[in-house]
């Protein structure tokens, strides 16, 4: 009974606040990124004041990504990063673009043949990447990670598929600082919601990417799950008050 009972619970997790079984979150999250997809890059001009450009950007150069590297940007979705590392890679180098929801990699898609960004596109699920180890010189997840069933599955297949000495790269919302609490709070639970209803037609699906922010792991026990799985010198840099943070860790050296 005690070992029925421990299975049981090994099956649940969150869903925004909520406890629901693992394969009903998988499900919900992947409703939201289908209501979501294709007002996704517009939405998130208009929720972060176009901030969000330069916390990517941030997280590119911590990336040092440079001419013939080979990239792995998993929870791709509209491929913002994929056409960034494109121009930075060059004509010898590789990007794969990967994401588990078809609508978000489909709108990515059209990113990539509007820029002419050289990208492979790949829909898989992060937890179960299908690529070798020692594959890539930097693997990148950006808004992506705190939604993932399983976040130490994600993160320790990342570190699986870059070489020796390559950098994984995570951009994630974080704890942010005290004294920007009350502000932050009204505009993830007030402002977001009511302005995903007036945009994209859907205040839950904001509802809910506003409670996940506040389940997602801080900085430190992120960073100490990228060392569990394997990674060493692990840091991160707070952005905007700490409202999102970059962490970057090493593969270890052979």
């Amino acid at each position: 009974m005690q070992e029925k009972k421990q299975e049981s619970e090994q099956k649940t997790t969150h869903f925004g606040f909520k406890q629901v079984l693992e394969e009903e979150k998988a499900q919900g999250v992947k409703k939201v990124f289908d209501s979501v997809a294709k007002k996704y890059d517009l939405m998130n001009d208009l929720l972060s004041l176009g901030l969000h450009r330069w916390w990517k950007h941030c997280a590119i150069n911590k990336s040092e990504a440079s001419e013939g590297q080979k990239i792995l940007d998993i929870a791709s979705g509209t491929c913002d990063l994929a056409i960034a590392f494109g121009k930075r890679v060059g004509k010898t180098g590789e990007v794969w673009a990967t994401d588990i929801n078809y609508a978000m990699l489909a709108q990515g898609l059209k990113c990539l043949r509007q820029t002419g960004t050289r990208a492979q596109v790949a829909q898989c699920d992060c937890e179960n990447l299908p690529f070798k180890d020692n594959t890539f010189d930097v693997a990148t997840v950006s808004f992506g990670l705190r939604n993932m069933t399983h976040k130490d599955r994600a993160l320790a297949e990342m570190c699986r598929v870059v070489k020796p000495g390559g950098r994984v790269i995570v951009l994630e919302f974080s704890r942010c600082a005290k004294f920007f609490k009350p502000i932050y709070d009204f505009y993830s639970f007030v402002f977001m919601p009511w302005l995903g209803s007036k945009i994209a037609g859907d205040a839950e699906s904001y509802r809910y990417l506003a409670e996940s922010i506040r389940m997602h792991p801080d900085q430190p026990t992120l960073a100490g799950m990228m060392r569990d799985v394997g990674m060493e010198q692990v840091q991160w840099t707070n952005l905007t008050f700490g409202v999102c943070a970059i962490h970057m860790g090493f593969k270890p050296k052979q």
